[in-house]
């Protein structure tokens, strides 16, 4: 026999129209005005509020007051209903009625790539990715290269072994793009699971990959995860899952979001009793870091001067770095 908490059509509609940035603003949350639209940090990533509604920009996905609740406060459904009707939000505001959310799609894997070779001189060669280490992450089967638009792909999966979130990298030299797979799930993204009781926290796995090419002893025995544009899920998710780990190194980004995020999420842990340190970069992001450790930027000019454009100066590399 199974019981439920039985909720009025009127009272469903009820919580659906809260009005999210008084919501936020009860629950002392930092929401910046942008036009008719307010903006709010999930981690490093923006979200658009308007009324009842949101838009989550690097995962574009949205919905309304009661997708709000479940999905930033990481309760059910009966869960989200009782918070926006019991009087933890304070009084509550509506707005204008919104089209149905469509169905959430269902999550599948791009196509692998017969070869790695833009991928490895990707992240070797223009991100200084250590070798043994990008191969580690290789061999484990949480990176490879897309067979359609050879992006890098970073993935994530869950406790029984099942690929649940893919980030995704462009490696042209001009590409800027980056994303995640739709229907990835935000708290299996790409991570690494070790037996130590510390947790690295990243905004990418560029972050991360860049972080242990300049931090190489017992690196295994430690767990790392990466953000990718979807906020903290997978930092509390891993901490629930594994309760080995006993402090968490909050590693985002040297600027104003990343480091507004590390607050955000230190206060979090320390309500929870858990310890953590912030460590920031010395430059924007790790990957400047290692990049500047290694040098990259004097050689790469060094070689333009030579008369070398960078797919010539990528594919002659990465047949060295095949063959060492």
């Amino acid at each position: 026999m199974s019981t439920y908490i039985h909720f009025t059509e009127q009272q469903k509609e009820q919580a659906r129209q809260t009005d999210l940035v008084a919501l936020l603003q009860s629950q002392g949350e930092e929401l910046k005005r942008s036009g008719s639209e307010y903006e709010w940090k999930d981690g490093s990533a923006k979200v658009t509020i308007r009324g009842n509604l949101w838009y989550h920009q690097y995962d574009q996905e949205g919905g309304d007051a009661i997708s709000f609740v479940r999905r930033f406060y990481d309760k059910d459904y009966p869960q989200a209903l009782e918070f926006l009707l019991g009087g933890k939000a304070g009084t509550l505001i509506t707005s204008p009625p919104i089209e149905k959310k469509k169905e959430t799609e269902k999550f599948e894997l791009p196509k692998h790539n017969a070869t790695m070779n833009r991928v490895y001189a990707y992240l070797l060669i223009r991100r200084g990715i250590n070798k043994s280490i990008l191969n580690a992450f290789v061999g484990e089967k949480m990176i490879y290269e897309s067979a359609e638009y050879h992006n890098a792909v970073f993935v994530g999966y869950d406790q029984a072994g099942q690929p649940r979130h893919a980030n995704l990298r462009g490696t042209g030299e001009k590409s800027t793009f980056k994303g995640n797979a739709p229907g990835s799930r935000p708290e299996y993204s790409f991570h690494w699971q070790g037996k130590s009781d510390s947790l690295y926290l990243f905004e990418a796995p560029i972050d991360l990959l860049s972080y242990i090419s300049m931090h190489t002893y017992n690196w295994r025995e430690h767990s790392y995860a990466a953000c990718c544009g979807v906020g903290e899920r997978v930092l509390f998710r891993m901490l629930k899952d594994n309760p080995n780990l006993k402090k968490v190194y909050l590693c985002l980004d040297n600027d104003e979001a990343g480091q507004t995020a590390n607050r955000q999420i230190q206060a979090k842990l320390y309500a929870q009793g858990i310890p953590s340190e912030v460590l920031v970069p010395q430059r924007k992001d790790w990957n400047e870091d290692l990049l500047y450790m290694q040098g990259v930027e004097t050689k790469i000019e060094s070689e333009k001067s030579e008369g070398l454009n960078g797919e010539e100066r990528e594919e002659e590399k990465c047949r060295e770095l095949q063959l060492s």
